[in-house]
Parts: C-alpha cells; structure tokens; sequence
C-alpha cells in the first residue's frame, strides 16, 4: 500500500510482524500539530511498542514517538502523547466488534505520506506465541540460506 505511486513511507513497525499475525490492514489518517509534521518529514518518529485503542467512540494510537522539532522551541509537543486516527463512525465501530469479541489487536505497522497527508497503517493483529516466532525465525533463515545458494550456482560456471 505505502509503496504505490506517490506515497512516502516515512517508517515501518516490522518488530509487529514477527510478534504478531497480521489479519487484515486498513488506512487512517492522524492528527498531528505543525511541529510534528515537520519532525515526521525528517524521519524522526518511532512506531515500535505502540498500539491503537478505541476510547469513547473514537480511535487513539499510543506510544507512538515523534521527536520534538529542532526550531519548534516552545511550540513542540509531548514527544508520546496520545493521537486521535481519523476513521469513519462506521469502521471503528466495525473494530470495536472484531476487536472485542475476537480478542485481537490494532497495531500500527507503517506511517507515510500520501498526496501531502500522514497516513497510518492499521492492521488488525493476533498474537504469535514464542514457538511461532521460533517457527517463522527458523524459516525466514531457511529461506535466505536457498536464496543464497541460488544465487551463488548462478554466478559459478559449470
């Protein structure tokens, strides 16, 4: 999705990918202040350990840390407050189902620009159990060993 003609991927959760089972993804915006625009366009934000919540009706994304802006002086913000996610009535209420009788959770997973807009990537998790990470580690590795040695075969003439 972030990687489509005109979206910048500004920075990606891929410590979610390996605790979690993505089930499905969707795209929200974020209300962020000036000075934390500016700071996003520099690459200084960090997605890891946050998460997203539904609280009085409305989607919150928390943890996630925007480093204060270097000019921004007296106009910068908590660097970990809370941010609202703008979504439709509808879809947060779809979540909340899902979220509440699944038992599954809202991660966000990656944070770019889309036509001049922060955009976040909410995805729908379950949780991997420590075997499951050992399982999707032993694989991933088993992968890039036959990758190699693929490519190693190509390059030596028989």
């Amino acid at each position: 999705m972030a990687t489509e003609k005109g979206n910048k991927l500004i920075a990606e959760n891929r410590k979610a990918y390996h605790d979690y089972y993505i089930e499905e993804r969707m795209e929200a915006g974020i209300e962020l202040f000036g000075t934390e625009v500016k700071s996003i366009r520099q690459g200084k934000v960090n997605l890891n350990d946050s998460y997203a919540a539904i609280s009085g009706g409305e989607l919150w994304l928390y943890n996630m840390h925007i480093s204060p802006y270097e000019q921004g002086n007296r106009y910068n913000h908590d660097p970990m407050r809370q941010r609202r996610l703008l979504m439709h009535k509808r879809e947060i209420l779809r979540l909340f189902g899902i979220v509440r009788q699944e038992g599954l959770t809202l991660i966000p997973t990656k944070l770019y620009f889309k036509r001049g807009r922060v955009k976040v990537e909410i995805s729908l998790a379950r949780g991997k159990k420590n075997y499951d990470k050992r399982e999707s580690l032993a694989k991933k590795q088993a992968d890039r060993e036959i990758e190699r040695r693929l490519k190693d075969r190509s390059r030596r003439p028989d």
